[in-house]
């Protein structure tokens, strides 16, 4: 699948005086897009959506600062999830802010274990709609208790 590049995303946003603001349509086809990308095993379309100068965290951990890290993380849930899939579940835009919600699923190539997990993402979004800062949530703790097996 080819990822709609965020010029044509911004087709549908508003402005507030110089300032582009994204509208539900165009929040969701971000968030879709960026789903299809884990779905495809694409981490460097993964990585794309952010900002050269983001920074990702997930659950409270040391947060990635670049793209390539971004791209890096990505490509080893990749590797251990050959199948995996990611489903948009829900987005909710306010301003430059986002939040869309996900369940991913796959099985882990090491323990052949079925993983299925739901977790959101908060976005911040600069004037190019691209991902300044991101904040993620899942349960990790369930997450490595389905790798497991268990």
């Amino acid at each position: 699948m080819v990822h709609p590049p965020l010029t044509s995303l911004k087709r549908n946003c508003c402005f507030l005086g110089d300032i582009l603001i994204p509208d539900f349509e165009t929040a969701h086809r971000m968030a879709k897009a960026h789903c299809d990308a884990w779905t495809e095993r694409n981490p460097e379309a993964v990585a794309s959506r952010y900002a050269y100068n983001t920074t990702m965290g997930m659950n409270r951990s040391d947060p990635m600062t670049s793209q390539a890290e971004i791209a890096e993380m990505a490509a080893g849930f990749m590797a251990n999830f050959p199948d995996l899939i990611l489903k948009l579940d829900s987005v909710l835009v306010a301003d430059h802010h986002m939040v869309y919600a996900w369940t991913f699923e796959g099985h882990h190539k090491d323990t052949g274990s079925h993983v299925k997990f739901s977790g959101w993402e908060e976005w911040d979004l600069d004037d190019d709609l691209k991902v300044i800062k991101s904040l993620g949530w899942y349960d990790n703790a369930d997450y490595e208790r389905q790798v497991a097996g268990e």
